[in-house]
């Protein structure tokens, strides 16, 4: 049996969730991810069976800054000031 879009894009979103170490709320981004990796799939299949495939804006957290991979800040500590 086919896979479905949809299972595809379930697999692929836990695939990088266990590839980032298991992070904690980070579902819609791994699925967002996911869904972008699909459609750029979706998109090379039909280009190489000779129909024209309409480019997809992709949207990241970032602007677009990135390949699609959203990678947190680093963490700040607070500077201590010392008496003079």
């Amino acid at each position: 049996m086919a896979e479905t879009r949809e299972e595809w894009i379930k697999k692929r979103a836990y695939t990088l969730w266990e590839e980032e170490g298991y992070p904690t709320g980070r579902e819609s981004i791994h699925w967002e991810q996911a869904r972008h990796e699909r459609d750029a799939l979706e998109g090379s299949a039909a280009s190489s069976n000779g129909k024209e495939a309409k480019p997809k804006t992709k949207r990241t957290a970032t602007g677009g800054k990135t390949n699609g991979v959203v990678t947190p800040a680093p963490k700040r500590t607070a500077s201590r000031k010392t008496a003079s």
